[in-house]
């Protein structure tokens, strides 16, 4: 037996809160016990959400089981509904409630309550977080199109678009589907609903009204999405829009489900994105090759893998994911990149893979981040499980053109910050960078600069070392080159190398 400390994905009954306190008019009641009641926490205080999750507990404690259980949650489901009124309520047990083996579906059912009462099976002691997301959110959307039917459209009329996916707690999610509605609008698709977020049952049945599905989270959406397709004959996007080419790719795809012409779309992502003009520069030749470990659900390191490979130069030296529904998506991207993927949920094994790795970013959750700080390397944060520094007021999508913008300052950032802080090292005593140096902009205030020593002029620089201080910015440049041949010099040294290149690094580092 093992304790958990941290766990990547909570129990089932946690992802059914994320769908239930993401939409509007639902209501869940929880038969479980005192201590399960600690979820609200999650959406109140690391999401900072402005009203408490649509739950209600049963919180039957130890001296209730020898007693009626049972009608403990018949008379805390009628109390809800009274108090309530939602449109709709699912009920289920938690991972504890499960051991009494009480019936919440059936005794729900006994009420005869005005309202669909739909009882999720969970199975908590198989399943987990994500998987719970995707039942409930399933269920739902079965139980609201119950006695739907397929209805083709009207030729001529505008293609209209589902979204779905975003959910409370996600990473990102509430930006995500903004940034996604715009960009199907570049391609004239009308979003008819955006589910679970901010949907009530009524939007819910009005999803088979729709030409297709873009799919977000798969986490989430995916085994409702593959019903819909089914029972209405209603098609849905693969590509997930995180990342430049990503996004073109999924505008392409969304353009041919809708029937559109996917140009100006396209035209837009050049027009709006900034990461193609840093690519091209002098600097970002800093951060080519740079190692990278990957590590969260499957949706987000599969996408980020692309877009370090592919986008910015980086080298992925390891992936993995805590999601085992999806391990087998996140075991071929990882074969793309002739990798082993990680398929873990403890931390410990994780910790382990990144240090054999020795990366130079991490990219990961909320305990990578944590990981990667006892290891003295940058993180980027790419995946929930998240706190609360990653629920941001401001605009921070992760998808789409302003998505990629995002992505590109995230993960940068980091690195670059890095290099300045091994600069200011290097240069500590210099007369220009030392600590005690005024800012050059103050003028008069500013020391007077300080003629420096000449290097040897006989001293030749190994090409390999030319090629690597040309990593270092321009700005700067020139005076790393003077420190390092006055270090050469010196030491009585002919010819730079890399290795001198750091010792010399060392040395005005001290």
């Amino acid at each position: 037996m093992r304790l958990t400390v941290w766990t990547y994905d909570g129990p089932p009954h946690v992802g059914a809160m994320r769908v239930v306190t993401a939409m509007r008019g639902v209501h869940y009641v929880l038969h479980a016990p005192q201590g399960d009641t600690y979820a609200d926490l999650l959406f109140t205080m690391i999401e900072r959400r402005d009203r408490r999750p649509p739950v209600t507990y049963t919180t039957f404690k130890a001296s209730d089981l020898g007693a009626d259980t049972a009608a403990l949650f018949k008379e805390t489901a009628r109390a809800a509904y009274e108090r309530f009124r939602p449109q709709a309520m699912i009920v289920s047990p938690s991972c504890t409630g499960e051991l009494i083996q009480d019936d919440p579906g059936g005794l729900a059912k006994a009420l005869d309550l005005p309202v669909p009462v739909i009882p999720l099976h969970l199975n908590s002691y198989q399943r987990k977080e994500n998987w719970g997301a995707a039942e409930t959110f399933h269920a739902l959307v079965r139980g609201c199109c119950r006695g739907r039917t397929y209805e083709p459209k009207p030729a001529g009329a505008r293609p209209t678009a589902n979204i779905l996916g975003p959910a409370a707690l996600g990473f990102r999610h509430r930006d995500d589907q903004v940034e996604v509605r715009r960009l199907l609008g570049l391609l004239g698709i009308d979003v008819a609903v955006t589910a679970p977020w901010e949907a009530s049952p009524a939007d819910l049945a009005r999803l088979p009204e729709a030409d297709f599905n873009v799919v977000l989270y798969p986490e989430v959406a995916d085994t409702a999405a593959k019903w819909l397709s089914r029972t209405f004959r209603q098609p849905f996007t693969r590509t997930i829009p995180i990342g430049l080419n990503a996004t073109r790719d999924f505008l392409r795809e969304a353009a041919e489900l809708a029937g559109v012409d996917p140009a100006p779309a396209l035209a837009a992502v050049e027009a709006e994105a900034r990461m193609p003009w840093y690519s091209a520069s002098v600097d970002s030749t800093y951060l080519t090759g740079k190692r990278v470990f990957i590590f969260g659900d499957a949706t987000h390191a599969i996408a980020a893998a692309r877009v370090a490979s592919e986008e910015l130069g980086f080298e992925v030296c390891g992936i993995g994911t805590y999601g085992r529904e999806f391990a087998r998506d996140v075991r071929a991207a990882a074969e793309r990149l002739s990798l082993e993927a990680l398929i873990t949920d403890d931390m410990l094994e994780v910790e382990e893979a990144i240090a054999a790795a020795r990366p130079e970013l991490v990219l990961g959750t909320q305990m990578e981040r944590h990981i990667a700080k006892r290891l003295g390397l940058p993180c980027a944060v790419i995946s929930a499980p998240v706190h609360v520094q990653d629920h941001p007021a401001r605009f921070a999508p992760q998808m789409g053109i302003e998505g990629a913008n995002v992505i590109f300052d995230t993960w940068v950032h980091p690195l670059m910050m890095g290099l300045e802080e091994h600069l200011l090292t290097m240069f500590r005593d210099d007369p220009e960078f030392h600590d005690e140096a005024a800012p050059s902009h103050l003028g008069p205030a500013a020391p007077a600069p300080v003629a420096e020593d000449t290097a040897d002029a006989a001293l030749a620089w190994a090409a390999d070392a030319e090629q690597e201080l040309k990593k270092i910015p321009f700005f700067v440049r020139g005076k790393a080159r003077r420190n390092t041949e006055r270090f050469a010099a010196d030491h009585g040294l002919s010819t730079i190398t890399i290795e001198t290149l750091y010792d010399a690094k060392a040395h005005f580092g001290r």
